[in-house]
């Protein structure tokens, strides 16, 4: 059975001149996921720390992270996960 990551919860640090609508809209082109929402949650003189809510049907970490990446944003935590376990389908004799 193949198990999808269907919401994460990420603490990370980003850039201040980073525009959050523009990693939102990143974020939400990868494949598998429907919903991103950013929440700052501290603010610097060069950064902020945001939590990033993603949820999706098959979500991709691997392509998360290196579109957080491209940001210049860096992951700090996964502060929460949800996995759903997709069974195959049986087949009727």
């Amino acid at each position: 059975m193949a198990a999808n990551i269907r919401r994460l919860v990420l603490d990370s640090l980003k850039p201040r001149e980073s525009s959050l609508l523009d990693l939102s809209k990143t974020l939400a082109e990868v494949d598998g996921i429907e919903e991103v929402d950013i929440n700052v949650t501290e603010v610097d003189v060069k950064t902020e720390t945001v939590k990033l809510i993603i949820r999706g049907t098959n979500i991709d970490y691997d392509r998360i992270t290196k579109a957080l990446d491209e940001y210049g944003v860096t992951l700090r935590s996964i502060d929460e996960i949800s996995v759903h376990k997709k069974r195959k389908k049986r087949s009727d004799h």
